[in-house]
């Protein structure tokens, strides 16, 4: 709930942040790579993601664990394994070792897999009635280049007890460590944001990393008026920056933290760790993210992975690429996990679902992302795009000027699930024509292969009755055929007229499903879908037959979100679409008159593209150096 208003960290109004002069560090003694950990930093995650239980009773809680007699516990899991591949692939590192502090009598062992996943032991231990004593184990970091892990398995037998707690994954520490600062982009999520604040201000040994914390607030409803903000601020001192700046979206909030460590670094060995405010934080994801970038064998973008928030045992993509003259992000990369649950078992091969494989990423998302100064230096800024595709661009950018991302497994936040995010917003346009720009920017620019896509895109929102969206498109061409000079104003315009234009369609609009405007809640009953057409390109020119001469199967009928495919509403004058959040329905209606006048627009606006694209492109790209500049941000920002 809002409280009083305390602002005892270092805060401004649009301004430059307080001053922290970022240098290199003297490292003291090994660096720590990850901590291991027993349980997660919520109850509704499960324990099983950091350490499973294979057989007996132990008890695991957040930093130690303890075994009954009879009793093995695997740390094979999430959170639980050292991403060896990764590391022998991308790091100067040999060996790594995992320390842990003991009490009781048991088996310590350095589990390792290959890239099939086939187990072995690389190295173990037996302690009898010892009391906190210090196990290390050690493994060389020379059979993973494909793929595999280690990870730390604990057991008992009859009449034994085992306590491990202060475990830790070593390695060699650099001549100096890299100061890191991490970013957080937030606007009116205050309460989301705090959290995550408090679950940084509680785990010291992941800020013994950090050299800052910025927030950049672009909210009405500040995080800084919540009652909790001041016990946080004194928590964190001197590495807490709180910034209030106008809303510049997602690109303007995380750029800010770039922006902000350039202006005071005395090193180019510098992270920029992005972090999303409503996420669910793993702080360990710090350690793990700045370790691998302090022993890079040379700057890489390092990517963390994302969770799915309401289904917490899910990851959402091992690592992902974007098909960018087809306008297609979050392409899982080959071999990837997607949408998998991480104590289950692939289907096909009845193996459990762990990323064996070393995978190649062609971007991240910035719900967990670290850009080293060095990147910035080379590439510029992002791009003033305002949110969606901002994060997609950087990183073929940067990879164009020999920087590629990572994306590190084991490295994770929980992120609101995208699949229960409806496509029909008013973001849609800023994803269209953010990659539009994207692919002229880094792609053939394929103008057929493009126009060919929109034009399918505008045909099926126009049979599904999406008049909203079909317009959404249309603005997001024209938009794009405006030029550089769209990107002007950091997109504050646009999200403005994109809100005024979609306005006038009332399916844009959500609705409970008993309170549907001119529609008895007791008329509306499911009509379910057919599969998919065997011959959909004949069902598409008999659907757009029918919608031109006005003709319908179904005169009203609720149709769920996984079954709202263009040949299915197509068959309906009024169709009560649930919407993806699950939270309320959308009235879709026919109306022949919008139908060809958005049809009309929008031929005409793909033609202007396939005409002017190719001049408009190279306006984009000799803009380039001026829209990622310093000065341009620090006139966006108001400085």
């Amino acid at each position: 709930m809002p409280g009083k208003t305390a602002t005892p960290a270092p805060t401004t109004q649009a301004g430059a942040a307080a001053e922290t002069r970022f240098t290199e560090h003297t490292p003291q003694g090994r660096l720590t790579a990850q901590r291991g950990l027993y349980a997660g930093p919520a109850p509704i995650v499960s324990k099983d993601l950091y350490a499973e239980l294979e057989w007996g009773t132990a008890v695991r809680e957040r930093a130690a664990i303890t075994l009954e007699p009879a009793t093995k516990v695997s740390g094979n899991t999430y959170f639980g394994r050292f991403p060896a591949s990764y590391w022998q692939r991308w790091t100067t590192v040999t060996e790594v070792s995992v320390e842990a502090v003991v009490t009781g009598t048991g088996l310590l062992s350095l589990g390792a897999s290959d890239v099939e996943g086939e187990p072995r032991v690389v190295a173990a231990e037996q302690v009898s009635d010892v009391k906190k004593a210090k196990v290390t184990l050690t493994g060389k970091l020379d059979k993973f280049h494909d793929g595999g892990a280690l990870w730390l398995d604990l057991e008992t037998e009859g009449g034994q007890n085992l306590h491990v707690e202060q475990v830790r994954w070593t390695v060699e520490a650099p001549e100096k460590i890299r100061p890191t600062a991490v970013t957080i982009c937030t606007m009116n999520r205050a309460d989301d944001c705090l959290k995550n604040l408090q679950a940084l201000a509680a785990d010291v040994s992941s800020l013994d990393t950090l050299d800052a914390i910025y927030v950049a607030d672009q909210g009405t409803d500040l995080v800084e008026s919540r009652d909790g903000f001041e016990q946080v601020a004194k928590d964190l001192g001197e590495k807490l920056h709180y910034i209030k700046q106008p809303n510049l979206g997602g690109a303007g909030g995380f750029t800010r933290g770039l922006y902000e460590v350039a202006g005071h670094t005395a090193t180019e060995h510098a992270n920029v760790l992005f972090m999303d405010d409503d996420v669910l934080l793993e702080p360990d994801l710090v350690i793990r993210m700045t370790a691998f970038s302090n022993r890079a064998a040379n700057p890489i973008i390092v990517g963390g992975q994302m969770l799915n928030l309401f289904h917490p045992n899910q990851l959402h993509v091992g690592a992902e690429y974007a098909r960018l003259n087809t306008l297609e992000p979050g392409q899982p990369v080959e071999h990837s996990l997607s949408t998998a649950d991480l104590l289950g078992v692939d289907e096909e091969t009845l193996k459990p679902n762990r990323q064996e494989r070393r995978l190649d990423a062609g971007y991240n998302g910035w719900w967990s992302c670290l850009i080293p100064y060095e990147v910035v230096q080379a590439t510029g800024y992002p791009l003033p795009f305002f949110f969606q595709w901002d994060d997609a661009e950087y990183s073929y950018r940067a990879r164009a000027h020999g920087f590629p991302t990572v994306t590190l497994p084991g490295a994770g936040v929980w992120h609101a699930d995208f699949h229960m995010k409806d496509w029909d917003e008013w973001h849609r346009y800023f994803n269209l024509r953010n990659s539009i720009i994207t692919a002229a920017l880094h792609s053939p620019f394929n103008l057929n292969l493009l126009s060919r896509v929109l034009i399918s895109q505008l045909v099926r929102y126009l049979l599904g009755m999406q008049y909203g969206l079909s317009a959404t498109l249309i603005k997001a061409v024209e938009d794009f055929l405006e030029g550089p000079e769209i990107l002007r104003d950091g997109g504050v315009e646009a999200m403005q007229e994109i809100r005024r234009i979609r306005d006038a369609y009332p399916e844009t609009k959500r609705h409970k499903a008993t309170d549907v405007p001119g529609i008895a809640s007791n008329d509306i009953g499911i009509i379910n879908s057919a599969p998919r057409p065997s011959m959909q390109r004949l069902v598409l020119i008999k659907r757009i037959l029918d919608r031109v001469l006005g003709r319908s199967r179904f005169g009203l009928g609720a149709v769920p979100i996984d079954e709202a495919n263009w040949w299915h509403i197509a068959l309906f004058d009024t169709a009560v679409v649930t919407d993806a959040n699950q939270e309320g329905v959308r009235v879709r209606h026919y109306d022949r008159a919008k139908m060809f006048d958005l049809a009309k627009r929008g031929a005409k606006v793909i033609q202007r593209l396939r005409k002017e694209g190719a001049a408009v492109q190279e306006q984009y790209k000799r803009a380039m150096p001026e829209l990622t500049s310093r000065e341009n941000w620090k006139r966006l920002y108001k400085l």
